[in-house]
């Protein structure tokens, strides 16, 4: 269990610069000690706020060279004179081509002095010194570095992974003109709509949980390490949380106040003020440095973040070079897999060297050292199912047409409006808190990255499931764009969760891939599941109750897919109230505040899912046209 828990802070801390499989990692670090030089600097801000970047510099000063910064939360190090970094920035291309690197750790975290706030706002109207934000501390980084690093050419390239990914969105707000290129990867966006710990409003519990149990704890003065570590006490992450009963007990039973982040966040319980703030599209306005947007269709993290920068870009800023890289990644998977697969899903080839070597390296090198231009598309995107990159002029593409995948009686899925049948035009379930549908098979205390592939088989024998199938498709069927569901729903109680999650279901027939753990035949292979939390279905902002057995309409957006469903292949639909501990357990009592509700609070709820000709049921999806 510890080995599990320390893996993921590992991941978490080293996302932003682990190498690429292009050279032998021994090779890369023998490389940077023998041709680079390292820096140590604390850069003043506006305010006086000093912060610790480290630069490494080619020994070879014949030539000048771009700068590549990357600001993090996850710790700059090593900070020793004389230890390095075993590899350097995006890829291993960079540290052979040579690029000047600098680190830096944000305000308020490790090294740096300040004080750390999560993903904090932007502040366009900053009046004096003291009006700080994230992207005046890139601004005042870029500037310094430019004047006081020595060969660099004047043109610097920012990126970034996860965090890294936002502080590199707000880079692209500093609007300094030395910024030429920036590519925010999976990068944090807005944590209630769709982002890491909230998606549609539903709390991601165990992200959250163990996440802020490490990063959430203080740090009084700089240092270069984080002491703290958070122990489980068993491999079981679905007892554990359905033992800690409702959210209010975090702080009682673990937290004990440390985390400052859990008692600002279970305040704002809606999208209040305190979310807006820290939604960054609307400030996605006058963007000038070339934007490469980069996502994975399985993030179990940021796809949403993903996306959102590149299509917010796209909407405010008529002409700006904007791309979007997307594949068939886990969240960072394009800079330290190989892409071939997740899980039990294959993707038949080597996505993310092809992603290094062809399109992030050759992005970089055109903008900030002016080599041949590659001529990349607007849009590059893998498409699963079919296995093969796709290249568009926008995203979503031109030519696909939206159709609704209706559910029908005897537990049936079409392209057809609903008929009335003998079922009284619904299904129903019970949906029970105290024995919640589990988000997947295996034993883990967190989320892990294969759940967003992962097969189904085992939710679809669960009674609190509902499931609906097409025939075997006749031809290939190909989706590209949003997911929108749109529900007709009643519960028993006066609050509720709705899950959906969109399968292709594989024939009996399929080959068995090598990689795959379980067998292909038969498999269910995950393509998007999303969580709404009902209450917020007419607003974020307000939610409301249910009035108990009414018909209700629940229409939301699920991130988009790229997915191709094979002839032979079924499309399959599953719908229920729980994914634990994936989402944290609903009520089913509407409470003011979940955060603060009580064990008692917590009820078993009838729901109803119709699929009658005047309360249809179905999903909006967006069809590749022949």
């Amino acid at each position: 269990m510890k080995k599990t828990y320390y893996l993921l802070i590992a991941l978490l801390v080293s996302i932003s610069f682990i190498p690429s499989d292009v050279y032998a990692q021994e090779d890369i670090a023998a490389y940077i000690k023998n041709n680079y030089t390292k820096a140590i600097y604390y850069i003043p801000m506006r305010d006086g706020i000093k912060l610790c970047t480290i630069v490494y510099s080619p020994k070879d000063a014949s030539q000048k060279y771009p700068i590549m910064l990357n600001r993090t939360p996850y710790s700059v190090g090593p900070y020793g004179e004389n230890e390095y970094k075993t590899s350097m920035g995006p890829s291993d291309f960079f540290v052979k081509d040579g690029y000047i690197f600098a680190y830096q750790d944000v305000r308020g975290k490790y090294m740096s002095e300040g004080e750390f706030m999560d993903v904090r706002p932007h502040n366009p109207a900053k009046k004096g010194k003291k009006d700080i934000d994230e992207s005046s501390d890139t601004y005042d980084t870029i500037e310094w570095l430019l004047k006081n690093v020595k060969n660099n050419n004047g043109k610097f390239g920012q990126w970034g992974i996860s965090y890294p990914g936002f502080y590199t969105t707000m880079g692209v707000l500093s609007n300094h003109p030395a910024l030429k290129a920036a590519s925010p990867q999976a990068p944090v966006t807005d944590w209630f709509i769709g982002d890491d710990f909230h998606h549609n409003g539903a709390f991601f519990l165990p992200h959250f949980f163990n996440f802020m149990a490490n990063f959430g704890k203080p740090r009084p003065q700089p240092r270069p390490t984080s002491p703290y570590r958070f122990n489980h006490g068993t491999p079981d992450g679905y007892q554990f949380f359905l033992n800690l009963g409702s959210l209010s007990h975090i702080n009682s039973v673990y937290y004990k106040d440390s985390v400052a982040f859990w008692n600002e966040f279970r305040q704002h319980p809606n999208y209040d003020p305190f979310w807006q703030a820290r939604n960054v599209r609307p400030h996605l306005k006058n963007v000038k440095p070339a934007v490469m947007t980069v996502g994975g269709w399985f993030d179990a993290e940021n796809l949403f973040g993903a996306l959102e920068i590149y299509k917010t870009i796209e909407k405010n800023n008529p002409g700006a070079n904007n791309m979007l890289v997307m594949g068939p990644w886990f969240h960072g998977g394009w800079a330290r897999s190989d892409g071939s697969f997740l899980g039990n899903a294959s993707f038949v080839q080597k996505t993310s060297p092809f992603y290094r070597e062809n399109i992030e390296f050759k992005f970089f090198q055109y903008h900030l050292k002016g080599k041949a231009d590659p001529k990349l598309p607007e849009a590059y995107v893998f498409e699963t199912g079919s296995n093969q990159w796709r290249t568009y002029d926008q995203w979503p593409p031109k030519n696909t047409q939206a159709k609704r995948l209706y559910l029908q009686g005897d537990h049936k899925l079409a392209f057809a409006t609903p008929t009335a049948d003998g079922d009284g035009g619904y299904d129903e379930y019970v949906s029970d808190p105290a024995h919640p549908v589990p988000f997947i098979e295996e034993i883990k205390t967190g989320m892990t990255r294969e759940y967003m592939t992962d097969d189904q088989r085992f939710a679809a024998r669960r009674p609190d499931v509902v499931v609906y199938t097409t025939d075997a498709l006749t031809e290939d069927i190909t989706i590209a764009g949003q997911v929108k569901p749109s529900l007709h729903v009643s519960t028993s109680g006066t609050d509720s969760d709705f899950i959906v999650k969109i399968i292709d279901v594989y024939p009996d027939t399929a080959a068995q891939f090598k990689e795959a753990k379980i067998p292909t035949a038969g498999y269910q292979m995950l393509v998007r599941g999303e969580p709404f939390r009902a209450r917020f279905r007419n607003s974020y902002e307000k939610p409301e109750p249910f009035t108990p057995n009414q018909p209700t309409e629940v229409s939301f957006v699920m991130p988009d897919i790229n997915h191709t469903f094979k002839k032979g292949h079924r499309i399959m639909i599953q719908i229920q109230s729980t994914w634990f501990p994936l989402v944290d357990r609903n009520p089913q009592k509407y409470v003011e505040n979940i955060y603060d509700a009580k064990d008692s609070d917590y009820q078993k709820a009838t729901q109803r899912i119709y699929h009658s000709p005047d309360k249809a049921t179905y999903i909006e999806l967006n069809v590749v046209g022949k």
